[in-house]
């Protein structure tokens, strides 16, 4: 029986297409036949293709990802991931470590597995360190304003159609802002 390969790719938002299509392509260049991918970050509490590739997963498969960061949020993430792996008899592959497999039912598998993923995940904290000094600095400088609040300028237009008799759900649509801006622009303007 030959073992199938099937790929993990993630980016933290939409706008790092990409991202995603070098990730999709180094899967498929891998030999993965079946992909699964999304668009959000690793804190996301939810990660439905995540989840939907551990469950379609079956003993003797090879999961693949490009980068260990792409997988796992943590230490304490990854080692969860490759128990589930593991009671599924299905085995890890990171690329971005020369496509090694580890065999985490092994002392020396489980040590090097935590040992990478507490480096990826200090890493991770480098940067957004290196982020939050960046927008500080920027601050300052008087240079950054923060995201452009979306919702919030089209509170006229929602007041409006809010006037006009619209539901709450048809303006929801029309001005396509979530259930929660609406709300809080009609709170704000009470």
């Amino acid at each position: 029986m030959t073992a199938v390969m099937i790929g993990y790719a993630r980016t933290s938002t939409t706008d790092q297409k990409a991202g995603l299509d070098a990730q999709l392509r180094d899967l498929e260049a891998a030999g993965c036949t079946k992909l699964f991918k999304e668009q959000l970050s690793s804190v996301a509490k939810e990660r439905p293709e995540l989840d939907r590739a551990l469950e379609f997963v079956r003993e003797g498969d090879v999961l693949v990802v490009t980068k260990l960061d792409r997988l796992a949020r943590s230490v304490a993430d990854l080692v969860a991931i490759t128990k589930a792996l593991k009671a599924k008899g299905v085995e890890l592959r990171v690329m971005s470590m020369g496509g090694e497999r580890f065999d985490t039912s092994t002392p020396t598998g489980k040590l090097m597995l935590n040992l990478l993923a507490s480096i990826a995940e200090f890493e991770r904290e480098l940067m957004l360190e290196r982020q939050r000094e960046g927008i500080a600095k920027a601050k300052a400088d008087g240079k950054y304003k923060g995201r452009a609040p979306t919702a919030r300028s089209k509170a006229e237009k929602v007041l409006a159609l809010k006037t006009e008799g619209k539901t709450p759900a048809e303006i929801q649509v029309a001005l396509e802002i979530s259930r929660a801006s609406y709300f809080r622009i009609i709170k704000e303007s009470a």
